[in-house]
């Protein structure tokens, strides 16, 4: 027993320090008006988190622009990335090239791929606009319009995710047993069913893994939006996270800020436990 709580000990000594102490004061702010240059922190009790909803149109703005931002990048991120490892999976030569391409902007940082897009978007100089012209269509001001400049930043999001998802979604079609799928060819089962009844299936917990953490990571959308578009125009793209930066280093409201920030763990929260209950499996090949 006491080898165990040895070892236990420092481990348990970490976890406080820098996991329950912050959530212990990130309560603590959340129920106080703190303000970094104030001398004094009143106590506000739940008013910082009914005023989010209340009085703050900015946070309900950006509440529904990362909630369309996840709606839209997580589907497509997964449909494009499955699909892109199911064509890898059914190739030998040149593989590991392919998969090295479509990796190389996961492994670029956020504000790299964000300042390799802006210029593509210009509408003067951007290649995108120079792309349409010669087709005979006439481009726009993608990042300057409130009717684009979401979309254009969640484009930049799915290129740069796109070869993390496809790495990991190639190596669970690796591990299926190609058992499965001669099986499934002896009943008479063609490509289009073997899919649906044989790789789908066996891809459940991959598809879990990837699903969770795609979802997670475009609710806490910043970087790129913040390099890209500031949240602008009008707040067209301003996520939920850029907003919480805003409120708590451009206007020193640490507190409603940190208020802000539980909340938004706790949709994420209730939306993994929704995902994790909903793709569960209860059984093992």
């Amino acid at each position: 027993m006491l080898f165990v709580f040895g070892w236990l000990t420092p481990i348990l000594a970490l976890f406080t320090v820098f996991s329950l102490i912050p959530i212990g004061i990130a309560i603590w702010l959340s129920l106080h008006r703190y303000n970094q240059l104030a001398p004094v922190s009143p106590f506000l009790g739940l008013r910082n988190f009914t005023y989010a909803f209340t009085d703050d149109p900015a946070f309900l703005k950006s509440l529904g622009n990362t909630g369309k931002y996840a709606l839209v990048a997580v589907p497509l991120n997964i449909v494009l990335s499955l699909a892109v490892a199911l064509a890898l999976n059914q190739i030998t030569r040149l593989r590991a090239l392919f998969r090295t391409v479509f990796f190389l902007p996961a492994i670029a940082s956020a504000v790299a791929a964000s300042l390799v897009w802006v210029p593509i978007y210009d509408p003067q100089a951007g290649w995108l606009n120079s792309a349409l012209n010669l087709v005979g269509l006439s481009g726009g001001s993608w990042l300057g319009d409130p009717s684009t400049a979401l979309w254009a930043v969640m484009v930049t999001a799915v290129w740069q995710d796109l070869g993390f998802n496809v790495i990991v979604f190639l190596a669970g079609l690796q591990a299926i047993p190609l058992e499965f799928y001669d099986a499934a060819k002896v009943d008479g089962a063609g490509a289009v069913a073997r899919f649906w009844n044989v790789t789908l299936p066996l891809l459940q917990r991959t598809f879990l893994f990837v699903f969770c953490l795609t979802t997670i990571g475009y609710l806490q959308e910043f970087t790129r939006v913040q390099v890209m578009t500031q949240g602008g125009p009008l707040r067209s793209s301003e996520t939920v996270v850029l907003h919480i930066y805003q409120r708590a280093f451009g206007d020193f409201q640490l507190g409603y800020a940190t208020a802000m920030s539980i909340i938004l763990m706790l949709i994420i929260l209730v939306i993994s436990l929704i995902q994790l209950r909903a793709l569960r499996t209860r059984w093992e090949y």
